[in-house]
This record gives structure tokens, sequence and C-alpha cells, in this order.
């Protein structure tokens, strides 16, 4: 495993890391780990501490409640194994965020196929946005856990009231790239206002584009496999371009720091029309 990485409001300093790749957690996750339980002082971004071991440990409170958390978390009686991990908390087996998480972006990122010096970069570039731990580095380890970021825990207001103020001025303060591919819910918790922001185009025979939900989280995991395998940081957003068409990807500037994944044709559904971005065709 490598070493932890401590970062704040600047990049790390052992490896001098300076792009964050901003991903969207997942609602199902790995079962079981190879590490030790818990650590939350060996998380990255430790500013956020504090929020961390509040909120885990409302979850593991709540736990014992299981009529209270399946209605706190929005979950069906079905589903009474998600709160089994919340009991377990501080207890059960970790791995690291990359790991834990699953879904159409993990996928996508396909992590077992990367290179080891791939899977380093994939571990300091890639941060997941979590409800429960704000932030986290893909080397980060976690246990398995269920909370969105829709939850509202007993007495704890709303994870976007309690993590807007700690974990948005780490983001809003970053010394370097930031690449923005959360979905609205988690890029809520925390606003990176000078972040690169992505959109996924889908366009038919005639030139029209339309914004896509389908392959929306598969070329974003695509894009963000792009960016660990060069070994060159991406200092801004034409690079970003670049690394994306390395990989075989249509990607085009779009403003000032929004990019555009143009999705292969499909004769599939479309969603709402946008107007093309200037220079492209």
């Amino acid at each position: 495993m490598p070493e932890r990485l401590d970062a704040g409001s600047g990049p790390p300093p052992r490896y001098g890391a300076r792009v964050l790749v901003l991903l969207p957690p997942s609602e199902t996750k790995a079962s079981g780990g190879d590490g030790p339980p818990l650590d939350l002082d060996a998380l990255s971004f430790p500013e956020l501490t504090e929020v961390r071991r509040s909120l885990a440990e409302s979850l593991v409170t709540l736990a014992a409640d299981r009529p209270a958390s399946l209605a706190a978390l929005g979950l069906s009686p079905r589903q009474e194994s998600e709160v089994d991990r919340n009991a377990t908390l501080f207890t059960s087996p970790t791995l690291p965020a990359l790991a834990r998480y699953t879904g159409v972006v993990y996928d996508a990122l396909d992590l077992a196929s990367l290179s080891t010096a791939d899977r380093l970069r994939a571990d300091r570039r890639l941060v997941v946005s979590s409800a429960l731990f704000g932030l986290v580095r893909g080397g980060d380890r976690i246990p398995g856990y269920r909370l969105s970021a829709g939850s509202r825990l007993p007495g704890a207001g709303t994870l976007r009231g309690r993590w807007r103020p700690v974990a948005g001025p780490v983001l809003a303060e970053w010394a370097g790239l930031i690449v923005d591919l959360r979905s609205g819910a988690y890029a809520a918790l925390a606003e990176a206002p000078a972040a690169v922001t992505v959109r996924v185009l889908s366009e038919d025979a005639s030139g029209v584009r339309s914004v896509v939900s389908h392959a929306n989280k598969h070329l974003k995991g695509r894009l963000a496999r792009a960016l660990v395998r060069i070994e060159s940081e991406p200092t801004d957003i034409d690079e970003v371009v670049t690394a994306a068409e390395k990989l075989g990807l249509t990607a085009e500037r779009h403003g000032t720091r929004g990019l555009d994944l143009i999705a292969p044709h499909s004769t599939g559904g479309t969603g709402n029309s946008v107007a093309p971005s200037p220079g492209n065709h």
C-alpha cells in the first residue's frame, strides 16, 4: 500500500500531486476487505476528520435502531444488511476507496487492468466525494457503509450543511487543476468553483447534440482512466482534452472551464438539445 497522502489546500508534499479528479461515490459497495479497521486519522484531507468522526459515530448509534436507520437512509426492509455495515463501521476490514466503490464509473475506470504506475497515480489523483468521509483519495482505506448525499441523520442537519463549510474550502483553495466528474448531489456537498466541469453529449446524424444520461457515467469513468494513464499531470483544460483523445475519447472545450465528451452515435433516446460549442464545427 502506498504511503498515506496528507493533503490540505495545497498539493501533497511527498508526491507533489497538483491535479484532483473528483468522482461520485456509489450506492452499492464491495464487501469485505483486507486492511485494518477504519483509522480516520490516516485519511487524506485531515481537516475533515472532525466531521467524519461525528457522522461515523452518528451512523453507528443510529444502526442500533433498525427502523430509524431504514427511514433515515431511505432503505427498504430487504436492505437491512446495509444497516449492519454501518453498525460495524469502526471494526470491519477496509479496502482502498477505488476498490470499495462499484458501479458504472468504476467499471469504466477498470482498476484491475491498470499498471502499477497507473494505479499509484490513481491512488493520489482520483478523489471520491463521499457523504460520510467528505473527500477521500483513491488509496485511502475505508469500510463498507451506507450513507447518501440526500440522507438526513437525526440531529445532524443536512449533509450539505455539514460538509460545505469544511470540504468546500479544501477545493476552493486547491493550488492545482481540478476536474469535476461528480453528480450534482455530491458536487453540492463541496463546491469547486474553478474546476473543469464535464458534460456528456450525443450527436445525431444531423449534428444536433443532446445531453445524455445513458453514457454519462461510463464516459466519465473512461476520462478518469485517461487522466491516470498519463505520466505528466495535466495543468489546464487543453491537457485534459489531449489526455482524453489519447484514450480514444472525443473531447472538446466548452467555454472557459467546460469540457464536452461526445458519446458514440446511438439510435437510442435523446436528451435535451444543446448548442454546439463555438468553433467545433
